[in-house]
């Protein structure tokens, strides 16, 4: 006999007692559960295990939880994210949809609702593998972007530009989409680092000032009179492709 394999719920969430609540009622149910207490854990968890389902409060130690969200959606625009936060106004919820949440919960919550959210959401995620599977369709976004006289190769990560081909790394690939992800938004500095790859300490704003002249070396012009990648005095940068 086939055993089904129960699907996977990630919590992102710092109280405790909600967290063992949740975690308790959750296998209950019969799920897989994995846990995290701050956002930087909460990221690490979600490339390690890929979970079914991610559960995440938005205030959390580290790295808040709609910079996990927009973090997740740079390179995965499918996983279920549920938002159980006690920031429930309108214009908290309008903000996590815009970043790409499935479904806002506000604290304090009604358990049999929650549980009734989960289901649907872990639900409506099988239905959309399943139908991709059939039409076998591999990919869950775009494999490439051109912009100007550039293109962009996501799945071998490189380019062709002004000079050639240009391979990038992994981190340049990462901050390319959010910057596409983003186009004709401000970004600041510490937004970039924390979203792209998480912000520490140990990292300074002007890394993103040097990523941001490799950008222009390979995809400018001139890279001293930039069109594509500008800087906006003391907020960071903007992406505009339409140029």
């Amino acid at each position: 006999m086939e055993t089904i394999k129960k699907k996977k719920i990630l919590i992102i969430e710092d109280e405790d007692h909600i967290l063992e609540g949740l975690k308790l009622n959750l296998s209950l149910q019969g799920y897989d559960i994995e846990i995290a207490k701050d956002g930087l854990t909460g990221l690490q968890k979600w490339k390690e295990y890929k979970p079914d389902l991610i559960v995440l409060d938005i205030m959390l130690p580290g790295i808040d939880g709609l910079s996990i969200l927009r973090n997740i959606r740079i390179e995965d625009e499918k996983v279920p994210v549920l938002i159980v936060s006690a920031k429930g106004a309108p214009d908290d919820k309008v903000k996590g949809f815009s970043y790409g949440v499935d479904d806002y919960i506000g604290k304090p919550f009604n358990l049999e609702e929650f549980l009734v959210r989960v289901e649907r959401l872990i639900l409506k995620a099988s239905w959309y593998n399943k139908e991709k599977s059939k039409n076998n369709d591999l990919s869950s976004s775009p494999k490439y972007y051109s912009f100007g006289n550039n293109q962009i190769d996501f799945e071998t990560c490189s380019a062709i530009c002004k000079s050639g081909k240009v391979n990038l790394t992994e981190l340049e690939v990462k901050l390319l989409k959010l910057f596409i992800l983003n186009k004709g938004k401000p970004l600041s500095r510490e937004e970039l680092l924390q979203i792209a790859w998480g912000y520490t300490k140990v990292m300074t704003t002007r890394t993103i000032d040097n990523f941001i002249v490799r950008f222009r070396k390979y995809f400018e012009d001139n890279p001293k009179e930039p069109v594509y990648f500008k800087s906006i005095r003391a907020i960071g940068y903007i992406f505009d492709p339409l140029q």
